[in-house]
């Protein structure tokens, strides 16, 4: 037997191969999870900071109460989320893949014999799953959202005016015959405090406060708010038809709100009810649904051959390309899907035209960052 070590044979080293590639693909997988969750909250702060500015615009107008201003935050940001997963999804792959061309790691894969296809492995690992979600997303998660804000603000909208009204601020009534303010509010025990109402009864002006007051029902249903130790202006002052009347108890007739009639919203209707009644703008609402998860996992694809840094190109040149490409699919989207609404284009072009339209410039572009070949020599 020889007295020297034998070195291990070449066929071993090259088994382990595999092996490392497999955590080094599982890896990649981490690191695309951790960009695309620091980009999901990043997007997701914009869009709630936006949304809340909105709410808080209607809330001073009189448009919607105080208290539905986090519900209807809530229920507006469930509605952007498959947008913002799909976004999420294609910048994590795309800045990832351009720090491994940065850092030269691609360079050592190219070297290994690991092509550019065959990153398409750990990239669908990671697009899959997340594809999957975008899809329950917009398939039932945002109409459920959307119908369930509408249900909400209609209830607001329905409510009466001492219930709709805000403490420490003038609220007109529905009628816009009277101004309420309320200085202090209690729900539970229907009584409120430091009142002030301003009406036109017989065309009089009359102003009436009272130190507190609550909230009765007749036998015939009629709700009143009876206001306590108060006083009564009525005319306009300086003038002989001028009066003030003091009161231990008064009654003034709340009127009732009217339940607001439902508006139909294509975009809260289920997915369910989209199939059973096939008209062409519930036809456009279904390709647009179906069509967020498809563009998500074609755009995953899609950053492979994108995330390629030229250096003397520039750093930032590729990332200017893919949002153009991104921008561009997206609204061509949805200009299909108004096509489709419109009956310009059958469904079946308006749905699979242009994402076979995306898969072949993906095949395109696979073939020119695969290739150190020209253009103009594919056919040699």
């Amino acid at each position: 037997m020889p007295d020297y070590p034998q070195s291990p044979p070449q066929k071993s080293k090259l088994s382990c191969t595999p092996r490392l590639r497999g955590i080094f693909f599982r890896s990649l997988i981490r690191e695309f999870a951790a960009t695309g969750l620091l980009v999901f909250f990043i997007l997701l702060g914009i869009v709630v900071f936006t949304q809340l500015i909105r709410f808080l615009g209607e809330s001073v107008s009189g448009l919607l109460a105080v208290d539905g201003i986090l519900v209807m935050l809530g229920f507006s940001a469930m509605n952007y989320l498959p947008v913002l997963l799909s976004i999420s999804l294609f910048l994590s792959i795309l800045l990832t893949l351009s720090r491994c061309y940065r850092d030269s790691e691609m360079v050592v894969w190219f070297s290994s014999g690991i092509g550019l296809v065959r990153w398409t492995r750990p990239v669908l690992g990671y697009a899959i799953p997340v594809t999957l979600l975008i899809a329950f997303m917009s398939l039932v998660l945002s109409p459920w959202a959307l119908s369930k804000a509408d249900e909400y603000k209609r209830r607001l909208d329905s409510r009466d005016d001492v219930s709709h009204a805000t403490p420490g601020a003038f609220r007109e009534s529905k009628q816009a015959d009277r101004v309420f303010f309320l200085e202090d509010v209690d729900i539970n025990s229907k009584r409120v405090g430091n009142i002030f109402v301003r009406s036109v009864q017989n065309g009089k002006d009359g102003t009436m406060v009272a130190k507190e007051g609550y909230q009765e029902t007749a036998e015939n249903g009629d709700r009143f708010l009876v206001l306590l130790n108060g006083a009564r202006y009525e005319g306009v002052p300086g003038q002989a038809d001028f009066r003030i009347s003091r009161f231990e108890r008064y009654a003034v007739r709340i009127e009732p709100a009217e339940l607001g009639k439902e508006q139909p919203n294509i975009k809260a209707h289920t997915t369910r009810y989209l199939l059973q009644h096939p008209t062409s703008l519930h036809t456009a609402e279904l390709h647009w649904r179906i069509g967020l998860p498809l563009s998500a996992l074609i755009l995953a694809l899609l950053a492979i051959p994108l995330s390629y840094v030229n250096p003397r190109a520039g750093r930032s040149l590729n990332l200017i390309t893919a949002m153009v490409i991104y921008m561009f699919y997206n609204n061509m989207i949805s200009v299909a899907n108004s096509w489709v609404a419109l009956k310009k284009i059958s469904p079946l072009s308006g749905l699979w035209g242009l994402h076979l339209a995306m898969v072949l410039v993906l095949l395109v572009l696979f073939r020119y960052r695969s290739s150190v070949a020209p253009w103009w020599r594919f056919g040699r």
